[in-house]
């Protein structure tokens, strides 16, 4: 028997369930499953990512810009429909770049960051005339001789470390030694040497955290935020167009957590908004959303290859694990491994229910689903679903770990 008493996943009531089987995109797991043709693969519910973007157009203030964080989920198909429920995009590589410029999005309206981008990665923006987010002093200098060369004017963002951090953040991004963006202290300079160079100036980037789930966290960080860009646009060469303020809003993955609140944060949004214009008139906020966005609106699909019982303990055995879905398995930043809501998709309402572990086919013990879960009792041909995958899984993973075949992805 399992213990009831402890904490519990928070219900994946997003998608539905007929039949006893979990519907994706309307379509039965079962039926979807022949459509695809094998597994694993990650399905991704076109409904589910319109409805979360409609529910965030709804709670926040209609000045704040919605941007989608490409390296959440690069899957072409979803860029292009994200792109036509956001205002903007962000990318990280120059491969992302292109996926980002195949939707047809406006280069006004895409961004790159990244601590590390290559000369070719930068000449790439340059020419496709999208906003750099600068991260350094040297990524600057280097800019700058690649826009001389090419006979380009940059448009350019200052992303900025900031003193402060997100406060129970599931990462950090911000305070302290990072390497992403420019110490907030030595920005002012920064933004003089801009001056002297032939560069178009739109703003800050001012990111400090991601998966959070506690509002009076992200409400303190945004709020340090806006106070930041108003200081240090006294600085600035020209006028503040732009000031993204990342994200960090988060989903519950696993027991105890709940869903975030947004109403704090809509609130405290709204409270601002006057204020940044009378002291920032021309800047257009951005709040840059990955996770939050897509996350929940994916699952992993995996069927069982074999069903055994090692000294009173069952193992489903399944043909997907770690190399697809890195984050499931707890390697992908947990310090203490905790099962994803996982489920028997074709198996949704039942009561019988036992004690499993879910693994993969690689010879790790890391390759780990869910550890000693209560499922409904599966058999050989089941279709194990991880829920909350439609951020950080299969671009997140090792995919070539011990040669086995990678995972397919599927838009419904």
């Amino acid at each position: 028997m399992f213990n009831m008493k402890k904490p519990v996943h928070a219900s994946q009531t997003q998608f539905q369930v007929q039949d006893n089987c979990l519907l994706v995109g309307g379509i039965p797991l079962t039926r979807l499953a022949q459509r695809v043709g094998s597994t694993p693969f990650f399905a991704y519910d076109r409904a589910l990512l319109c409805a979360r973007a409609a529910q965030l157009r709804a709670i926040l203030p209609a000045e704040i810009r919605l941007h989608y964080s490409i390296k959440a989920n690069p899957m072409p198909a979803l860029v292009q429909l994200m792109a036509g429920l956001v205002d903007g995009l962000d990318v990280a590589s120059g491969a992302e770049l292109k996926t980002a410029l195949d939707t047809g999005v406006l280069p006004q309206h895409i961004s790159f960051a990244g601590p590390g981008k290559t000369d070719a990665e930068l000449a790439q923006a340059l020419a496709a005339n999208i906003l750099i987010h600068l991260e350094s002093e040297t990524e600057l200098e280097r800019l700058d001789r690649l826009a001389m060369a090419m006979g380009i004017m940059p448009k350019v963002v200052v992303r900025v470390n900031p003193a402060f951090e997100l406060k129970s953040s599931g990462m950090k991004m911000g305070g302290g030694a990072k390497q992403f963006g420019i110490d907030a202290e030595t920005v002012p300079q920064v933004l003089q040497r801009i001056t002297g160079l032939s560069m178009d100036f739109y703003g800050f980037q001012i990111f400090c955290g991601s998966q959070n789930l506690k509002p009076e966290a992200i409400v303190e960080a945004q709020s340090s935020t806006f106070q930041l860009a108003i200081e240090l646009a006294q600085h600035a060469p020209q006028a503040v167009r732009l000031l993204n303020i990342g994200g960090g809003f988060g989903i519950p993955y696993f027991p105890g957590e709940l869903a975030l609140d947004l109403d704090p944060i809509a609130e405290n949004l709204r409270q601002w908004m006057p204020r940044l214009k009378l002291a920032l008139p021309d800047a257009i906020v951005a709040i840059e959303l990955g996770r939050y966005l897509v996350g929940e609106a994916g699952i992993y699909v995996a069927k069982v290859i074999d069903r055994k019982i090692s000294r009173g303990q069952t193992f489903l055995v399944t043909d997907g694990g770690m190399h697809h879905h890195l984050a499931a398995s707890g390697n992908l930043g947990q310090v203490i491994r905790k099962n994803y809501p996982v489920a028997v998709g074709n198996k949704m309402s039942g009561t019988g229910r036992e004690i499993v572990s879910v693994v993969g086919p690689l010879c790790t013990p890391l390759d780990l689903l869910a550890d000693q879960m209560a499922l409904e009792q599966a058999e050989v041909g089941d279709l194990v679903v991880v829920f909350q995958s439609g951020a950080y899984g299969l671009t997140a993973s090792p995919n070539d770990f011990l040669s086995h075949a990678k995972a397919l992805e599927v838009l419904v």
